[in-house]
């Protein structure tokens, strides 16, 4: 088991769950002690998917002998206020108090959720986050955001609330159908496009291998991952400045994602090649440079293009987007090799062209 830690993460990879109490006792300071000498309640929540595959696996290595489930549908859908509602009634029903724990056992929706409830149950309990995708890995299980969306409008509820610790099962990501691997790669890619570049030549250099999963693979790109999220976010935990640099393909793949109804990352891949045509048309930088973002893309079949919505429909989702401050709209745009920048003089017009050019024809 490794340990990632800093001022404000504390994340641990390993290749199994049986180290989870191991973990818990490292980070509660104390030694062989048994969850239920450390919490009086454990609240779990997870999705179908992980229920029909890991979820029972997991619980019986808890041995917690005040345990509840708690599942909600697979799906965006489920991340909103009527389930979070439903969530914390059952808390108060299963006797959760300020002395409990949730516990996160899911993808991106289920730890955003979770996190959310266990920062409002009671004005706050513990909570520990157990991604099972490669996407909630190597990016929405560590930092500390949590929330739901409010309509169309995404992650507009919630708040900054750090888990006690994550908990990563490399493993879990043999579970994972083709299609939500692909998911969590957009992410993977993103991180060496923002802070850096030699990860996209490992990527490209040992792509088979992480197609493959085969586990090495796996556990680098992993803890690659996490090391920078975690410190970027020790650098700026509220978002105030470095932490923006994680948006990239966000704000443009956050109107696609939900008009489109496609998969988060199939969205930030889209919105990282709207993001790279901005650059390329502001002579930020070079052809050849978008040119190796296409082909990594090419690589890990990540999508470039979308149909569907007009172009102004997507620049009207964007211009909800929470990031954005005095009606303008903040960008994230490559400016050099693993560099990023914000950007937020960019006209509509030129908005609205770039949406048109990646869209299919």
């Amino acid at each position: 088991m490794e340990k990632i830690e800093n001022n404000v993460c504390s994340i641990f990879i390993d290749e199994s769950y049986r180290n989870f109490t191991k973990a818990l006792n490292l980070i509660n300071n104390t030694t062989d002690k048994n969850i239920n000498e450390i919490y009086d309640r454990v609240l779990v929540i997870s999705d179908e998917n992980v229920y029909k595959t890991q979820l029972n696996k997991f619980i019986d290595l808890l041995n917690a002998k005040f345990v509840s489930e708690y599942i909600v549908p697979a799906g965006e859908e489920s991340k909103c206020i009527d389930t979070f509602e439903k969530i914390l009634e059952h808390g108060l029903k299963a006797g959760l108090t300020r002395k409990s724990l949730i516990i996160a056992v899911g993808g991106g929706v289920v730890g955003d959720l979770s996190g959310y409830v266990a920062a409002s149950y009671m004005r706050g309990i513990d909570f520990v986050q157990v991604p099972t995708t490669l996407l909630a890995q190597v990016d929405s299980s560590i930092g500390g955001k949590t929330g739901i969306n409010l309509g169309t409008y995404k992650n507009v509820v919630g708040a900054f609330y750090q888990p006690q610790f994550t908990f990563i099962n490399v493993s879990a990501l043999r579970t994972l159908p083709d299609s939500e691997f692909r998911n969590g790669m957009s992410e993977v890619v993103k991180y060496g496009f923002i802070y850096d570049y030699e990860f996209i030549n490992y990527l490209l250099e040992n792509s088979e291998d992480i197609l493959d999963k085969r586990d090495s693979a796996l556990r680098y790109i992993v803890k690659k991952c996490a090391e920078i999220k975690a410190h970027v976010v020790e650098v700026d935990e509220k978002e105030g400045g470095l932490r923006k640099i994680l948006n990239f393909g966000h704000t443009f793949g956050h109107g696609v994602e939900k008009l489109c109804h496609i998969a988060h990352g199939e969205a930030v891949s889209i919105g990282m090649n709207m993001a790279f045509k901005l650059s390329l048309r502001k002579n930020l930088i070079t052809k050849e440079y978008y040119d190796k973002f296409l082909n990594i893309c090419k690589v890990f079949d990540l999508p470039t293009e979308f149909e569907g919505p007009s172009e102004q429909e997507v620049l009207s989702i964007m211009k909800t987007d929470k990031k954005n401050s005095f009606s303008k709209v903040n960008m994230i745009l490559p400016v050099e090799h693993g560099k990023v920048d914000l950007f937020n003089d960019v006209d509509d017009e030129t908005i609205l062209e770039i949406i048109k050019e990646c869209k299919y024809a």
